[in-house]
């Protein structure tokens, strides 16, 4: 997404850059006019984690986007682990890939109350499983 590539640090020149007040000096949050509804976050100068959430379009190579029901995330993605949701009641939810702590990257969907994708999640655990940005 924008030349952002996981566990590398952030390209000179893409347009992502932090934006507003950082949590701390350790975890920083980036974002990029060009991809609205999108957000990063960067710990020891390097990429952890890219979420897409409400306000973006993007989708994974799949089709699956922000809107996309439980049930179509299941079809493409079978195995995921089911965690319940930090904030919303079920049947909200996180399904989180079965490689995630393999320290390759990978997948987490956010699933709200009302059975369809709020965020999608794709990095390195354990910033993959990070509920509030860099916290």
């Amino acid at each position: 997404m924008g030349g952002l590539k996981i566990g590398e640090p952030v390209p000179e020149g893409s347009g992502w850059a932090e934006r507003g007040a950082q949590v701390s000096e350790a975890c920083r949050t980036i974002s990029s006019p060009g991809y609205p509804g999108a957000y990063a976050i960067v710990t020891g100068g390097k990429v952890q984690r890219i979420t897409i959430g409400q306000r973006s379009t993007a989708e994974l190579a799949e089709g699956i986007g922000v809107g996309a029901s439980e049930a179509e995330v299941r079809k493409w993605f079978a195995g995921f682990r089911e965690d319940p949701h930090e904030y919303e009641d079920a049947p909200a939810k996180y399904l989180t890939a079965p490689n995630a702590g393999s320290g390759s990257s990978a997948l987490r969907f956010e699933i709200g109350k009302d059975g369809r994708v709020k965020m999608i999640h794709v990095g390195l655990m354990p910033v993959l499983a990070y509920v509030e940005g860099c916290a």
